[in-house]
């Protein structure tokens, strides 16, 4: 079976077997050229020991990444190959790290203590594939199978249960039989793991095709991470407008938004409010008012916790508040979601709601998407024009108003904004001259 070398990974490879020593590229790399997949990068285990990769590197770029655990990165062509020797791990107190690792001869005990038999292949031209674990048998059939017993993989680095699930979500595994049990039973160890490893993973589960299966099959995971989503699980949505549960109106729409790392956490959270905010009315009909709102509490928690940037954050929090809003078909409307928003927020909006919609029940929904369909027109039409819709693209800006005599920095913004509220509003014509007599008027007469 073989494996198309990345030529700076052959490189090294060739390197060491002319300095004595073997070496294969391995893990991931394998797996994705297996699968014919382009590697993002290109791993190498050697039997070399880290000052001997040093040496046989000499007239290359190398630094120590991680030398503690064997690892020397070798820089060619600016990127970076990281270069490990084999080693055999010791025990982990943390469900993270080992204890300590020691050095081997033998790639074959270096592959034991991976974490997936599609993670646990080495390859080089001269010896072909190692595939002592059954990977790419386990590749063929599209199967996740932890190396080995799964409990103690998982007891030894907790956050192979993230990866185990990124992995299903990413190249549509099938998860074996004990694996899935032992991550499930297991899943309590995430608690042990850093908020920000946790968020990696769970960013890219959720940009997967299969998130969706993955979020239903393996939702006691999830709750180990965001608790807060269990009352979604079981809570019913008793209304002509829905027809699954919350959760699983949630993990059907988080597939329905392209594979946006902000997108599909607002898909992930937008309803996590609905088990607080639900009332049945005396019909038996279920109502989920001010559920944005709770959402947000909720989501803003969720997101710190996890260590989210700020920045990040903001864009979730703005898109949960409008999810659910609604749309008149006026365009002076759309002006004030652009200034609220942006321009690229107002976009992502508009495919949160499709996905909203089309998560729901078929009642309305083609009078809900035409909605939509008007505001992005109406969108377009105020781009293509070159409408006003913010303080960016007003006619004045504060040095105008202080060639005119207002001076005060606050009052400078209060009357910028009245300004921008006449030309979105009331339809006050965006002309320099006519904004500026505008503010004159409001200086001479003291008023808004």
């Amino acid at each position: 079976m073989n494996v198309k070398m990345d030529p700076n990974a052959k490189y090294i490879i060739d390197v060491f077997a002319a300095n004595g020593f073997e070496a294969f590229a391995v893990g991931g790399c394998v797996r994705d050229a297996l699968m014919g997949l382009a590697p993002h990068d290109w791993d190498i285990c050697t039997n070399a020991k880290p000052e001997q990769i040093k040496s046989c590197f000499a007239d290359e770029n190398t630094f120590d990444s991680g030398l503690k655990h064997g690892t020397i990165s070798v820089v060619l062509d600016k990127t970076v190959y990281e270069v490990t020797t084999y080693r055999i791990d010791g025990e982990y107190d943390d469900n993270r790290h080992p204890n300590q690792v020691s050095f081997t001869d033998d790639i074959k005990l270096d592959l034991s203590r991976r974490d997936f038999t599609v993670n646990a292949m080495a390859y080089n031209d001269s010896r072909g594939l190692i595939d002592p674990f059954g990977g790419a048998e386990d590749l063929k059939k599209n199967l996740l199978r932890c190396v080995g017993d799964p409990d103690k993989r998982f007891n030894e680095d907790a956050l192979r249960i993230m990866r185990g699930l990124r992995f299903a979500s990413t190249y549509g595994f099938t998860v074996e039989e004990k694996t899935a049990l032992s991550i499930k039973k297991n899943a309590p160890l995430l608690h042990n793991i850093a908020s920000e490893r946790i968020s990696v993973e769970l960013n890219r589960l959720l940009c997967g095709d299969g998130a969706e299966d993955i979020l239903n099959r393996f939702r006691d995971v999830i709750a180990e991470i965001i608790p807060e989503m269990i009352p979604t699980f079981d809570c019913p949505q008793n209304t002509p407008h829905h027809k699954y549960f919350v959760w699983e109106h949630i993990t059907h729409s988080v597939g329905l938004v392209p594979k946006d790392e902000i997108l599909r956490m607002v898909m992930l959270l937008h309803d996590i409010g609905k088990p607080r905010a639900r009332t049945t009315d005396e019909n038996g009909r279920d109502h989920f008012k001010f559920h944005p709102k709770i959402s947000i509490e909720l989501a803003r928690d969720i997101l710190s916790r996890l260590r989210y940037s700020n920045a990040f954050i903001s864009d979730c929090l703005l898109l949960i508040e409008k999810h659910d809003f609604r749309f008149n078909g006026k365009i002076n409307q759309i002006k004030r979601v652009l200034q609220q928003l942006g321009e690229k927020n107002t976009r992502r909006l508009f495919l949160v709601q499709r996905a909203d919609i089309m998560a729901q029940s078929e009642y309305l929904r083609e009078e809900k998407l035409a909605a939509v369909d008007l505001a992005e027109a109406q969108l377009e039409e105020i781009i293509a024009q070159g409408q006003c819709f913010s303080l960016k693209n007003l006619a004045v800006n504060g040095r105008d108003l202080i060639n005119i005599g207002i001076t005060d920095g606050k009052q400078i913004g209060i009357v910028l904004y009245a300004l921008l509220d006449e030309v979105i509003d009331n339809d006050f014509p965006n002309d320099k001259k006519a904004l500026i007599e505008r503010a004159e008027n409001i200086l001479q007469t003291g008023t808004l």
